[in-house]
């Protein structure tokens, strides 16, 4: 199967399982997803859910955030992982977004990755759930799946992140990256992975 005909199966397919997708992470405005997807690293959405409540009950905005100390942020996102390292970027981040920004989430990679704790995957899901900017964020999952399927060369995030963008359209970059992902978790994981009972992969190998 040539690549434009594997794009357009896997585009139908993903199309027929998730017709809707929607961010599983639990967030109400820009600055309340910014910290859901910096926490979220080298975890689930449910460890972060499981936490966020308490953490912006006491802080959903970077005013209140750089109100609390380090200490107070760690003690609360410690069931996420890398606590030091996370509440040390959350406090950090809000202070800048004080100073620099007036306490909003600007809306240019540049600007966020320039952000602690603040990667390009991270900014680039800020841009397309936050803001409906086109982006099309590459996490483990994508990364894993655009090689598998021979839509990528698989050597570095970057590089997937540009092979997918040009055979994906533009308009629907981050519908593509949240059902890739929901397919990759539901039905291609990275160890546990039967071919052929695969929805895609059985179909284009």
């Amino acid at each position: 199967m040539d690549t434009k005909k594997k794009v357009s199966f896997i585009k139908r397919k993903l199309k027929k399982l998730y017709p809707e997708v929607k961010p599983r992470l639990k967030f109400s405005s820009k600055y309340t997803l910014l910290i859901s997807v910096l926490l979220s690293a080298n975890t689930t959405d449910v460890s972060v859910n499981a936490v966020t409540p308490k953490l912006f009950k006491r802080a959903n905005n970077a005013e209140k955030m750089a109100k609390l100390s380090m200490q107070e942020i760690e003690d609360i996102i410690r069931p996420c992982g890398l606590a030091p390292q996370k509440s040390k970027a959350i406090f950090g981040l809000s202070r800048i977004l004080l100073e620099k920004y007036k306490g909003r989430v600007p809306k240019t990679i540049e600007e966020l990755t320039a952000l602690p704790g603040v990667g390009h995957k991270t900014a680039s899901v800020v841009l397309v759930q936050g803001f409906g900017i086109a982006a099309f964020p590459v996490d483990t999952h994508i990364h894993r799946l655009a090689a598998r399927w021979g839509l990528s060369s698989g050597k570095n995030v970057k590089q997937t992140e540009a092979d997918l963008k040009k055979v994906f359209p533009e308009e629907e970059w981050g519908y593509y990256h949240l059902a890739i992902i929901y397919f990759a978790r539901e039905h291609c994981q990275a160890r546990v992975h039967n071919v052929d009972e695969c929805p895609i992969c059985s179909a284009i190998q």
